[in-house]
């Protein structure tokens, strides 16, 4: 029997086997568990209420998360109304704790679960309580916009009540609108036309109609005066647009019959055949003032230097800042910033358009009374008394909680 045995082992070793009892060690050292099994991660407390001061139609969502042996990829948003099957609404990364359903629907109840994906596999949470997103009428993070409107229209109708009243309400002086009348004065002197080039923009730009409303006020002295009044346009809308406000101009000084439309004319669209046609005229016409009151670009120089060589008095603006320059260093004067816009109340002294004019300026002074307070809190106010809890410190804060 042993001779038996040691041939059998022979046979299988020269076959390339091993022997049953080795075999039978390997099958059981591979069927054998690990010692240690990796832990995930956990969500854990998903809580969903509603996003405050909106027009609804958002949650929010915010979890905890218990750390496991392997790091979070990812989290996955589901969500999910009474009878329906959850779906993926939205991704959060590993380090956010909160997520913000923009997609709900008003008046829907929903409950949300969190997964969290990892290399080795995910975990979901337990469903949140459900929750509904509610439209609040009244958005709390915009009251310090509703007082600030509150008391800048309050000031305008205050200084509209006074000029109705017939208060001496101050503007400064602007010199550019000051000279109209002396221009025209001496144009008619010089029995030479007066040249009024609106720009080169259609009447729905602000520019534009700002420079129309001065028109007005420069025909109706031309008017008194009998002085020919030019104004080339660039578009056709601009030109019926002036010559009904010529028109008029003439008609409330009782000069309808020195009226002739067609020195209210259309030139051309085109830029600079637009320049051209208004740099012949400066030159054939010679005319005394030239007022340039509109939207201008690229010609503003062109113009400007041509009114400039013929010795004519100038009277420029635009809001193109950055066509301002070459008007200061050309014309004699030039509206800077809003003055062209301020000008209609400037000449006119019309009590509303004056009112809002005082209301806008007391607004814009406290609107740099503002930044100029916020600039000294964010700059000092640390420094003056940073005692915790201070009656200072407490002052501090507060107002920089109301910048913020």
């Amino acid at each position: 029997m042993a001779v038996l045995a040691l041939l059998t082992l022979g046979v299988l070793a020269a076959c390339g086997g091993d022997a049953p009892a080795q075999d039978g060690l390997a099958r059981m050292e591979l069927a054998s568990p690990p010692d240690t099994a990796l832990v995930l991660p956990t969500v854990c407390e998903v809580t969903v209420s509603d996003v405050p001061d909106d027009a609804g139609g958002a949650l929010l969502v915010e979890w905890d998360l218990v750390p496991g042996q392997q790091e979070v990829s990812l989290f996955e948003i589901l969500r999910f109304a009474p009878g329906e099957e959850p779906g993926v609404v939205g991704s959060a990364l590993p380090g956010e704790r909160e997520f913000t359903d923009g997609e709900a629907t008003s008046g829907v109840s929903y409950q949300y679960v969190v997964r969290a994906v990892t290399a080795g596999g995910s975990t979901e949470s337990p469903a949140s309580l459900a929750c509904s997103p509610v439209a609040q009428w009244f958005a709390r993070g915009r009251l310090p916009t509703l007082i600030m409107a509150a008391l800048f229209s309050t000031a305008v109708l205050w200084f509209v009540r006074k000029a109705k009243a017939g208060a001496d309400l101050f503007i400064r002086k602007i010199p550019g609108l000051d000279a109209v009348d002396d221009a025209v004065g001496r144009a008619t002197e010089m029995g030479r036309p007066v040249l009024y080039v609106p720009g080169i923009e259609t009447v729905s730009e602000v520019g534009t109609l700002a420079a129309l409303t001065i028109l007005g006020h420069v025909a109706k002295r031309v008017a008194e005066h009998g002085t020919p009044l030019d104004v080339p346009c660039a578009d056709p809308i601009v030109m019926t647009t002036a010559q009904e406000i010529v028109r008029q101009s003439y008609t409330e000084v009782g000069r309808l019959e020195s009226y002739d439309p067609s020195r209210v004319a259309y030139l051309t669209y085109d830029q600079f055949g637009y320049t051209a046609g208004v740099d012949g005229m400066m030159v054939r016409d010679r005319p005394t003032a030239v007022f340039l009151l509109g939207t201008f670009y690229a010609e503003s120089l062109i113009m400007a230097e041509t009114g400039h060589s013929i010795g004519a008095i100038q009277i420029a603006g635009t809001k193109e800042t950055s066509q301002l320059p070459f008007f200061v260093a050309a014309c004699d004067y030039t509206l800077i910033g809003e003055e062209i816009f301020a000008a209609s109340s400037y000449l006119s002294r019309e009590p509303v358009m004056l009112g809002s004019l005082k209301g806008q300026d007391l607004a814009k002074f406290a609107i740099v009374c503002f930044i100029l307070l916020a600039f000294v809190v964010g700059t000092i106010g640390y420094t003056i008394d940073s005692g915790a809890g201070s009656p200072m410190a407490q002052v501090f804060e507060a107002i920089r909680a109301w910048f913020n």
